[in-house]
């Protein structure tokens, strides 16, 4: 029941417990493009209302887009907390609007589908200059665990949900293995837009090119996903990427700097950066249970428990094996500061890690804290006993359970 119902969030709570993927935002992801000559539209960023409005400036009569950078999907049908409807706008009229437009922007939360209820900050818009795509084409270079190794993935349906178009019509989608160490060939990848449909051999060799950098991209830089939606083709004959979503793997921090120093904390939840310095795998979640638990499995297993008793978990906290006394306060220094948390549920299966080096932490939180939240701790597994003798001599309202089911029904009952 519980699984299917948070099926999302587990889900997120697990990718990203186990390894987190850097986002970027679009005009750095225009600029990344450009580096490797995939041609966009003629993009400029602006922090400032000013910034926007002599950007918009160099675009002349024509016009341009300013769109909010907001990591988020949804930007054009989203929400201002400040009233502004939509994080997508054609400037039609002057460089005022822009600028108009940018200090409604900048500051304000951007809501969409993808961020929750609170928002996403947005301190940055992009001015693109306005071209008129003939066809659209969806275009994703990932890796794919069938083929054992990157693909391209291309479609002729771009500019909307191309999991509805694969869902709709599987032939639609066309998938090409890329020989990791070599890359797409010109002849691949002018067969791939040939099956796509671009117009004219020039037209073709314009998106042959793309895709070959694209994969150069990918490989180099060590991306876990490029997504190019829409591709298009312009009434002119140019053939550009719109818009980009990359995607970075966080174990090739240590070799990528210059990718990684591109990161963009305001983006994400501050809990969950603070934990993440700590080394402590967290994810916020929207209930009033917080959970303490080592290893992602437990840790689902745990909120499924919490769930069928009618709880609802505030977080996905794995402790991992190596925590010590000191990271377990500072998770329960993180989980505590949710002002939702109503109780704490503490599940530890003691392989590697030490029950009682998690006890030591949670007396340790409790006294120096001045927590009130009620505490239910299940310890199983190495040091077992000792923890419980730690929790029995600290004279603390700390509640023990060996059971997990009579655990998480004490957890759920208190926080109600």
């Amino acid at each position: 029941m519980f699984a299917l119902r948070k099926a999302g969030f587990v889900a997120r709570a697990v990718s990203a417990g186990q390894k987190r993927f850097l986002s970027i935002h679009e005009y750095q992801s225009v600029n990344l493009l450009n580096s490797y000559g995939v041609p966009t539209p003629k993009s400029i960023p602006a922090h400032t209302p000013q910034e926007a409005f002599e950007a918009a400036k160099q675009f002349g009569s024509t016009g341009c887009v300013i769109k909010a950078q907001v990591l988020a999907g949804g930007r054009g049908k989203g929400k201002f907390d400040n009233g502004l409807q939509g994080g997508v706008h054609m400037v039609q009229t002057s460089p005022e609007q822009a600028q108009d437009y940018a200090s409604k922007m900048l500051g304000a939360k951007l809501i969409t589908k993808q961020t929750g209820a609170g928002g996403r900050i947005c301190n940055a818009v992009m001015l693109a200059e306005r071209r008129d795509p003939a066809h659209e084409y969806y275009i994703a270079v990932l890796n794919d665990r069938t083929t054992g190794g990157p693909v391209l993935v291309a479609s002729s349906q771009g500019g909307m949900n191309i999991e509805e178009v694969a869902a709709k019509d599987p032939s639609a989608i066309i998938t090409t293995p890329i020989d990791f160490d070599n890359g797409l060939s010109r002849e691949e990848a002018l067969g791939v837009a040939k099956k796509l449909g671009f117009q004219g051999e020039d037209a073709e060799s314009q998106a042959a090119d793309i895709f070959i950098n694209l994969y150069k991209i990918f490989k180099d830089k060590d991306a876990t996903q490029i997504e190019i939606n829409p591709l298009a083709e312009t009434k002119d004959g140019a053939v550009l990427c719109m818009d980009a979503k990359f995607g970075f793997d966080d174990n090739a921090e240590f070799r990528q700097p210059e990718i990684f120093a591109l990161r963009d904390i305001t983006q994400e939840d501050p809990s969950e950066v603070e934990a993440q310095k700590a080394n402590l795998n967290f994810i916020k979640l929207d209930g009033n249970i917080g959970c303490l638990v080592n290893g992602a499995g437990l840790a689902m297993a745990t909120m499924d428990v919490l769930a069928l008793h009618g709880g609802n978990p505030a977080n996905f906290l794995d402790v991992g094996g190596g925590a010590t006394p000191e990271t377990v306060k500072k998770a329960f220094e993180i989980i505590s500061r949710d002002p939702k948390v109503k109780s704490i549920f503490i599940n530890i299966f003691g392989g590697i890690m030490r029950c009682d080096y998690i006890a030591e932490g949670v007396i340790r939180a409790k006294k120096e804290l001045s927590m009130d939240i009620p505490l239910v701790v299940r310890l199983k597994g190495t040091m077992e006993d000792e923890a419980k003798e730690l929790i029995r001599e600290s004279g603390l309202t700390i509640i023990p359970f060996d059971d997990l089911d009579e655990a998480a029904a004490v957890a759920v009952k208190l926080a109600l």
